[in-house]
């Protein structure tokens, strides 16, 4: 093989600017590469929770996939999964659909059918559809409305929409909105919070619940939570939402301007000195004094526990895992130990830790995953690593000491940080 990878060091990039990001880093610029590494995010088949999982995040909700065979083909696993049996259905485009959109006219009897075979009436059927209705330019939001003038049940869509990606609002963006959207009014509870941004629960013992607990909230709701749909129309009631994930921010704004449901937003972080200042902010923002110094201790002792077992140890750190590459790489160089190689997408949100690792590391490369040029990237005797941290940076490195974390339950805050350190000193054993 010829030829190199596309990267640039953190320096370079500080030095462009956020206003000049390289198209290497903007993926609507270029041919994707979807390598082994990437397949994992970047495929109909993704791990974790694409939109076709997320879609079905309400309870007693089903899905209806309106697409031609190869799209349908990697849901077709899904259904499998016993929480998810009888819960997938398929309504095949054919290549007479794909030129004139007669596909549309079948969906409300599609979801007739979807009705009739179940024991039960779902609470929601969510349409999700894929590239060739946004090259087609299908307005998904009228089909919705009419199949439920005809079947009588709360229809919504979502969008597998590769092509939306770098738009205002990508898959996961939209989605949120859908599943937020069915909220009706209710009476609010002042002690009633909700937590939105992820599709699976945060760590049990995650100090963001004694925290609020701290404030006198007595309940919290996700929405991974709840079991019936009745606790799902619960989330009503909230006094206010708390963000936990930028792509919820849209929903959030939807709920504030529907049902008046203010939201605050706490990003998650590993640095140790961003999180206490976050809920230093947190608490001025409330009013109150948040008694931090139990959480912060664990994860301080998970840090140096594993300082002393791993001394200047080196990392890559991919972006498929259950935090910001960037900023995660920003919080191991400011505990002196090494980052090497960055696989992430760079964009102006995040720029901001792309210009603090110049300062500290300024030699640090940032690559593209999705970049053609990947295909010739090779792991050297000078790019090795100690520890590799996400899908991705493990496939780039596969004699490194492995850390996918990408586990469903989302880790958080100071008890997510030091989670971490111990994960990373339990692989660092093996």
């Amino acid at each position: 093989m010829t030829g190199k990878a596309f990267f640039t060091t953190t320096k370079e990039l500080a030095e462009l600017g956020r206003e000049n990001i390289p198209e290497g880093f903007r993926s609507n610029t270029h041919l994707i590469y979807s390598s082994p590494a990437t397949l994992a995010f970047n495929s109909p088949g993704a791990e974790g929770f694409g939109v076709k999982r997320a879609g079905l995040s309400i309870p007693d909700s089903v899905m209806l996939l309106v697409a031609p065979g190869c799209c349908g083909r990697n849901t077709s696993g899904l259904g499998n999964l016993p929480q998810y049996r009888n819960r997938f259905f398929f309504l095949m485009m054919d290549e007479t659909d794909i030129v004139t959109g007669s596909h549309l006219q079948k969906i409300p009897r599609a979801v007739e059918e979807i009705l009739q075979s179940l024991k039960t009436r779902p609470s929601v059927v969510m349409i999700c559809i894929t590239c060739v209705d946004a090259l087609l330019g299908t307005d998904m939001e009228r089909v919705c409305r009419k199949a439920e003038e005809v079947c009588k049940i709360p229809v919504r869509p979502c969008y597998m929409y590769a092509l939306t990606r770098e738009g205002r609002r990508p898959p996961m963006v939209h989605v949120r909105q859908s599943l937020y959207s069915l909220l009706e009014p209710r009476t609010k509870k002042s002690r009633s919070i909700n937590f939105l941004g992820f599709f699976s629960p945060l760590e049990e013992d995650c100090e963001l619940y004694s925290i609020f607990h701290q404030m006198g909230i007595r309940r919290i709701r996700e929405i991974s939570r709840c079991s019936t749909y009745e606790e799902y129309q619960e989330m009503a009631e909230a006094s206010f939402n708390v963000v936990l994930n930028p792509e919820a921010r849209f929903a959030a704004g939807d709920l504030e301007k529907r049902l008046g449901m203010p939201y605050l937003e706490l990003r998650r972080l590993y640095q140790l000195d961003k999180i206490h200042n976050q809920y230093m902010a947190l608490g001025r923002a409330l009013g109150i004094e948040i008694n931090e110094e139990p959480y912060a201790g664990h994860a301080r002792k998970a840090l140096e526990d594993f300082r002393k077992e791993f001394p200047g140890a080196s990392f890559a750190i991919g972006e498929f895992q259950n935090g910001e590459a960037l900023e995660m790489a920003l919080a191991l160089v400011s505990e002196s130990f090494r980052v090497r190689e960055v696989f992430a997408t760079v964009n102006e949100e995040n720029f901001i830790y792309v210009e603090k690792l110049a300062a500290l590391s300024p030699e640090t490369r940032v690559y593209a995953n999705l970049e053609p040029t990947m295909i010739y990237y090779e792991e050297t005797e000078e790019n090795k690593v100690d520890f590799a941290i996400g899908k991705d940076a493990v496939f780039y490195h596969p004699g490194a000491h492995s850390l996918t974390w990408s586990q469903d339950v989302q880790p958080f805050g100071y008890e997510g940080a030091a989670h971490l350190y111990r994960a990373l000193s339990a692989c660092g054993k093996e």
